[in-house]
């Protein structure tokens, strides 16, 4: 059981402060070992340092029941019984992972290791990295080392933590059932052995890189559709993927503006990276990242080919700009390069989003509304970019109302379709179901008369330059 456990946590940022909260929550003694001291003063006064929804009330109860501290002092881990690293792993300008924070917290809490530990890396890394720091952290002291990635989706983190299957693998066999023992006993999943640490790491890789695929494979046919006229590519991806194929169904993932977030824009390229390491040409994960990011250009050219030109600077109402419904997450978030696009176009754009902090953004050329009525008040058009749960009771009705009578580009949806005189049929598509939060794209629009142009083409020629502000991602060649 993990009540009798006592359990240090080497990063307590996102992940690391979810992981911690939960396992606290549910009678371990955690211990944080975080250097950022913003990180560390909110959690010691029980406030949550990541936007996760129902994570503040976690740390809190935990903080209060005092099952739950936070130190910088890595000296404290010589007494817990099992070390998760939870460190961050961000992109290098080559495409490779920068495990470099990861080797240092390593290298940091070796020493004060003990006998029979069991230590978890949970950061993503490329495989054969967990192999590499073994050594390291078995240098002072007789220890377990295993890896098991993290799955989670951020604004479900909480619940899927505790029941998605957990993956574990070992440097060796007393490592892997080590890994094994302690999860089935601190929570309430399915647990899968794999038969290494390196197999483990290629699965969190695998997960993300399958997702970047889909999201791709999805926006191409959405073209597809958008070129032939009067299809609906929900309505075939949905058909498509009633077919049974082996184990499971064909399992095609919405079309999108973009992929965000800090894992999907950055996995794929360690993918690629690995495969030049290996003397292989991966194609996947490179096509993949050009696809999905060539539709901030796209989508802005589908927004602009239904409301630009009747207009000399068009006021565009954008609901949403995180990655990620009802978090505030901008990491990355693929309404940045949208937004980017269409001010370049000439486009007013005014923003709003309720969890958003606009400080972290800086500035970027768009004008923010404090609710989604104003951002609406005298806008030529609307465009949801994120599915945050309070726009759910806006109706095309009372969007049209506000917006001159018609609705440019709806990506998020609670409605099915709607039609009225002298308006395009259009449709209201649903949320993703996809992990990487990527935006749902509407192909749909209602007009007022006179204002028909015709559907928008792909532009020849190289991409677009990356834009600032969270920009995709691409290494240096």
């Amino acid at each position: 059981m993990v009540a009798d456990k006592r359990i240090g946590v080497v990063g307590f940022g996102y992940i690391g402060s979810v992981i911690g909260a939960v396992l606290a929550n549910r009678g371990a003694r955690v211990i944080g070992v975080e250097p950022s001291p913003r990180i560390r003063t909110l959690v010691a006064a029980g406030r949550a340092p990541a936007p996760e929804p129902g994570l503040e009330e976690l740390v809190n109860a935990a903080v209060v029941a005092g099952r739950l501290e936070i130190t910088d002092d890595p000296s404290v881990l010589s007494d817990v019984d099992v070390v998760l690293i939870t460190v961050g792993t961000p992109l290098a300008e080559d495409g490779s992972a920068d495990t470099s924070q990861l080797t240092g917290a390593v290298e940091t809490i070796a020493p004060h290791l003990r006998d029979g530990q069991l230590i978890l890396l949970k950061s993503t890394v490329p495989p054969g990295l967990t192999e590499k720091l073994a050594p390291i952290l078995r240098g002072h002291a007789n220890t377990l080392v295993a890896f098991s990635p993290e799955r989670l989706a951020e604004g479900r983190a909480i619940a899927e933590f505790q029941t998605i299957p957990v993956v574990v693998g070992g440097v060796d066999p007393e490592s892997t059932r080590a890994g094994v023992e302690f999860w089935r006993g601190a929570l309430d999943v399915d647990v899968i052995q794999v038969s290494s640490a390196t197999g483990a790491e290629l699965v969190k890789l695998a997960d993300n890189l399958w997702i970047d695929l889909n999201i791709a494979l999805g926006n191409e046919l959405a073209q597809i559709c958008d070129r032939l006229g009067g299809i609906d590519v929900l309505e075939v991806i949905s058909a498509a993927n009633s077919l049974p194929k082996v184990q499971h169904h064909v399992n095609i993932l919405t079309p999108s503006i973009g992929v965000g977030g800090y894992c999907l824009t950055k996995d794929p390229w360690f993918v690629h990276s690995m495969g030049k390491s290996l003397g292989l040409d991966l194609q996947t994960p490179r096509v993949s990242r050009e696809v999905n990011d060539a539709m901030a250009e796209y989508s802005a050219a589908s927004i602009d080919g239904v409301i630009g030109g009747a207009e000399a600077s068009p006021r565009l109402a954008i609901l949403g700009v995180a990655f990620k419904t009802d978090t505030g997450d901008v990491r990355y978030t693929p309404t940045l390069p949208v937004m980017k696009q269409l001010l370049d176009r000439g486009y007013h754009l005014v923003a709003f989003d309720p969890f958003v902090d606009r400080e972290e953004l800086g500035e970027f050329g768009i004008d923010w509304a404090d609710s989604a009525e104003e951002a609406l008040s005298g806008a030529d058009a609307v465009a949801f970019f994120t599915g945050h749960r309070q726009f759910a009771d806006l109706t095309p009705e009372w969007l049209r109302s506000k917006t001159w009578g018609h609705v440019a580009f709806v990506t998020r949806g609670w409605v099915d379709e709607f039609d009225s005189p002298g308006h395009r049929r259009g449709r209201i598509h649903r949320q993703s179901s996809c992990r990487s939060a990527a935006r749902t794209r509407g192909h749909g629009a209602g007009l007022r008369p006179g204002r028909r142009r015709e559907e928008p083409q792909p532009r020849s020629g190289p991409r677009p330059s990356a834009v600032p502000l969270h920009t995709a991602r691409y290494p240096r060649s």
